[in-house]
């Protein structure tokens, strides 16, 4: 049995992804360093951890992803998208996304992996250009919004929230047809939800996933600019 690397405090060297064990889990330790977690996302490697336990990075033998044009929309999410009946922003509130995303009930789940330390890590990715928000919004309330990390045209998501029926679809929707337009390789989910699973996402396997990324990090620039607007079907 593998057992998972140890990472040292001084370095943000990464063991070879092939050392995860069956699970996924690579190594343990480190911190949350912007240049830490930028370098794991870069090899296909997430932090992923609760409040009992010490940092802990991922890379699975499957991954969850979309391809941005194969996001499946219904008949009925396609009204909604074509009635406006939310109000769809980039970038408009990432701290209070993040913060719903980390406080929503979710079934299942008792307590939330977005520590303190982790929104931390992502508001400051945020105001370095690489952390980016989709919100949706209904007579000028918050009410469902996802956010991730976009590195060398992939969207690597985190997190989802929805407080009224069919917001965080018609997010992702709008953010599919975005990544479209600009180009993006793929939309990375991480694990498998039957939710997603609807909405047309598929496993592949690490090692396809790696590859991608690396012909993305080898052809496509590492920022991406998303200014703060609207977005519309």
């Amino acid at each position: 049995m593998l057992l998972p690397f140890f990472l040292s405090e001084t370095s943000y060297d990464f063991p070879p992804v092939e050392m995860a064990n069956k699970d996924g889990l690579l190594a343990i330790g480190g911190d949350l360093a912007i240049e830490r977690i930028l370098t794991a996302y870069k090899q296909g490697i997430f932090p992923w951890y609760s409040k009992d336990t010490p940092i802990l990075w991922w890379s699975p033998p499957l991954r969850m992803c979309f391809y941005p044009d194969t996001i499946h929309i219904s008949k009925s999410l396609l009204r909604i998208l074509k009635n406006h009946s939310f109000e769809i922003t980039i970038n408009k509130n990432f701290q209070e996304v993040l913060q719903h995303c980390a406080n929503t009930p979710r079934k299942g789940q008792e307590d939330t992996w977005i520590l303190p330390e982790m929104q931390k890590a992502y508001i400051e990715l945020h105001k370095q250009g690489y952390a980016h928000s989709i919100e949706a919004w209904q007579g000028g309330k918050l009410v469902g919004g996802l956010y991730g990390v976009c590195l060398h045209r992939c969207f690597f998501g985190e997190s989802m929230f929805s407080h009224v029926s069919n917001a965080s679809k018609v997010c992702l929707a709008l953010l599919g047809k975005m990544l479209t337009q600009k180009q993006y390789r793929i939309i990375d989910c991480q694990m498998y939800t039957s939710h997603l699973a609807s909405m047309g996402a598929k496993e592949i396997d690490k090692f396809s996933f790696i590859t991608i990324l690396k012909k993305a990090i080898q052809e496509c620039p590492e920022k991406d600019n998303w200014e703060e607007r609207q977005l519309y079907w």
